[in-house]
């Protein structure tokens, strides 16, 4: 069956103020948006609303033709990564990954050592998080993406904190996942080499 998510006309206010409106946007299989913005207009809003997580104040969002809000097997299909790491800090990567793993209905039974040690956390696996580099932390937290067998994936600022190596690394897993049929939104001002692969751009306007 096709992977569709359809936005139409959607709209987030703060009060009085208006974040974005009228976004409309198709992703279909192998597909990926690229939300770019001044800080403060409305990107991880608009993401974590279209995630499902946050609220959503106009449009409409349809996940397989049918309307996110009756779709009961949509939220089993999205990983969500965000701009705040969401690990538990007197925990390490193992700890972490292994919790994550045993909330989701949909585990990829990927290891914790298999997906630590190809985000090159071999060695530092079992060290507390607190102790972790930025850099190392950004890592843990998405190699979390390997834990589930999500078609959908949310990631905001993926690359922020890694280094060349590691930007490569995130850069070829996702990558892999559109190959293989998945979606994803990403929030980035980088660059995303993914060629040949097609790359939607969605550009929010600045704060009124």
């Amino acid at each position: 069956m096709t992977l569709r998510l359809k936005a139409e006309g959607l709209g987030l206010w703060r009060g009085d103020r208006c974040l974005c409106q009228g976004v409309s946007f198709t992703l279909e299989d192998g597909g990926l948006l690229q939300l770019t913005g001044a800080n403060g207009s409305g990107k991880t809003s608009l993401m974590r609303a279209v995630a499902g997580i946050g609220r959503l104040d106009e449009g409409r969002l349809s996940w397989r033709e049918e309307p996110v809000r009756n779709a009961s097997a949509y939220q089993g299909q999205l990983a969500y990564v965000g701009h705040h790491n969401g690990l538990k800090y007197h925990l390490n990567p193992v700890e972490n990954y292994n919790f994550y793993q045993s909330v989701t209905s949909h585990s990829s039974e990927i290891r914790a050592e298999e997906a630590l040690s190809a985000f090159g956390l071999a060695e530092v696996m079992h060290r507390p998080v607190a102790l972790l580099s930025m850099g190392q932390k950004r890592r843990a937290a998405l190699a979390r993406l390997m834990a589930v067998k999500a078609k959908l994936w949310f990631l905001d600022e993926p690359l922020s904190s890694l280094d060349v190596a590691g930007i490569g690394l995130i850069t070829s897993l996702l990558k892999r996942h559109l190959e293989q049929g998945g979606l994803a939104m990403v929030i980035t001002h980088q660059p995303l080499d993914l060629d040949p692969l097609p790359v939607q751009r969605l550009e929010l306007g600045a704060p009124a």
